[in-house]
């Protein structure tokens, strides 16, 4: 028995601002997927939908409303929600499925229809929730969190506002090639320093916007894709979905106050570079194996971050990394070869299924113009609030 499951098809529906249902966006995405793997709609045996908690009552049911939406034909259902890391997640409900023997093909489904502007905390007062608590109590919103951070890579490893702008030149040059991102312009630095002033030093073009939008995964055992014709396919090796150890001195969302180290030594790793090493361990692979990256860029600063959480460099030298062109396309290390969210923005339970997509096409070869050459082993990784890990590796 392998490991791994196969993906037979992705699908997407285009990010955008589009002001209907995220049930529609899922539907159009698990359609595509559908029919990338050349399967029916009656062959899946399982659904797993990523909830979104904005869109009314359905969106608790996402597994179930897909299923509805779709038409009912008796598929097993499953609804997860981990706030961003939702879609792996899904993947890995999925794929425990498929390993257990419960189903052979699964549809993974994951939409949204984002609020406009930055996130806002849902309605009432509650003391003990550390979310509400950030808003609330210290006034601390997504983009504070985010300037805070890249205040934090100034002080200690010496980073720019330069060197963030040149992180959306990069994702903007690269979403402007994909025909599913929501901004396909690519800017240059002089216009993210032009750019408003949200939350110091980052500007508006440093974080990303709050998006519509549907992405979808047809994923099978290895024995019922090569029965479906497929020798060969992308095939997951890897999700990791770990959870932060105590005492975390790192500032993170949603906790900005840290855990006191005073009686307890801080784990030798933080949380991000856990969720990378997990991952690593389970897929016997490491950074220097990969071929490309797919990371959650809330920001331009959170991406530089994240290419010293999965170890593509030392700690500090990500500016460097960037600044040599090792993670452009065509470097040793491309890193959003899909634009990323600064292309496509949030769309929360579909962001992680969506870097899978791409980790999927770009491993067929099938990316067009930002196709990163002889891509072999990927990997996606995001994080979800309160403590969701999330990260994916696939090889071909």
């Amino acid at each position: 028995m392998t490991d791994d499951v196969a993906v037979l098809g992705a699908g997407m529906h285009p990010w955008g601002k589009w002001g209907r249902s995220f049930v529609e966006y899922g539907v159009a995405a698990a359609r595509a997927a559908l029919a990338d793997a050349g399967l029916e709609w009656r062959d899946i045996g399982s659904v797993v939908g990523a909830d979104t908690v904005r869109g009314g009552y359905p969106g608790y049911v996402a597994g179930a409303t897909f299923a509805k939406a779709l038409g009912w034909q008796g598929a097993r259902v499953a609804s997860v929600y981990a706030a961003c890391a939702s879609g792996a997640q899904a993947v890995n409900t999925a794929r425990a499925q498929i390993l257990s023997g419960l189903a052979d093909v699964v549809l993974v489904v994951g939409a949204d229809a984002a609020p406009k502007g930055f996130f806002r905390p849902a309605g009432g007062d509650r003391p003990d929730d550390p979310d509400w608590l950030r808003f609330r109590v210290l006034g601390a919103t997504n983009p504070t969190y985010f300037g805070l951070y890249a205040r934090r890579r100034m002080a200690v490893h010496g980073d720019t506002p330069e060197d963030f702008a040149q992180v959306k030149v990069k994702n903007s040059a690269l979403g402007a090639l994909n025909p599913n991102a929501r901004y396909r312009k690519a800017v240059t630095a002089d216009e993210v320093a032009a750019s408003a002033v949200v939350a110091d030093p980052l500007r508006l073009l440093d974080i990303c916007a709050t998006s519509d939008g549907g992405a979808a995964l047809v994923l099978s055992g290895m024995d019922f894709a090569r029965r479906h014709g497929v020798a060969d396919p992308v095939r997951i090796r890897a999700v990791s979905t770990v959870t932060p150890r105590y005492p975390n001195t790192v500032l993170d969302l949603p906790d900005i106050a840290t855990d006191s180290a005073a009686a307890v030594q801080p784990a030798a790793e933080t949380f991000r570079e856990s969720i990378a090493r997990a991952a690593y361990e389970e897929a016997r692979v490491g950074p220097q194996d990969l071929s490309f990256a797919e990371v959650y860029d809330l920001s331009t600063a959170l991406e530089l971050q994240w290419y010293e959480d999965l170890g593509l460099c030392g700690e500090g030298e990500a500016a460097k990394l960037l600044r040599e062109g090792t993670t452009a396309l065509g470097g040793r290390i491309p890193v959003n070869a899909s634009g990323g969210l600064a292309s496509f923005g949030e769309a929360v339970p579909a962001q992680a299924i969506a870097q899978v997509c791409e980790l999927t096409w770009q491993l067929r070869g099938a990316a067009g113009d930002r196709q990163v050459a002889g891509a072999r082993v990927g990997i996606a990784a995001n994080q979800g609030l309160f403590g969701h890990g999330s990260a994916v590796v696939a090889v071909r």
